[in-house]
């Protein structure tokens, strides 16, 4: 009696068993009710997360153009850069 065993599929990942669906939607339902029980203090701190996520936006995003003064210093990048307020001003 001879048994082909390449035929037999890889047993389905987590995220695609019908546990993960369970856990997804029992997630879901826990967020709702977690969400409508303390709308108030999620309101209320809404100042505040907005206050803390602008010195993380500020730290993260100047990772982007490689932060201050790397510039050559002949270059128009990087005099405009260091001008101040009031030299924008047109002649």
């Amino acid at each position: 009696m001879n048994h082909n065993h390449s035929s037999h599929d890889t047993p389905p990942g987590f995220w695609s068993s019908r546990y993960a669906i369970g856990l997804i939607v029992i997630g879901a339902i826990a967020g709702y009710f977690l969400l409508t029980e303390h709308l108030a203090h999620v309101v209320g701190a809404l100042p505040y997360l907005l206050l803390l996520a602008c010195p993380l936006m500020h730290a993260f995003m100047h990772k982007g153009h490689g932060g201050h003064g790397n510039q050559s210093p002949g270059s128009d990048e990087g005099r405009r850069s260091n001008m101040r307020w009031n030299d924008w001003e047109t002649p």
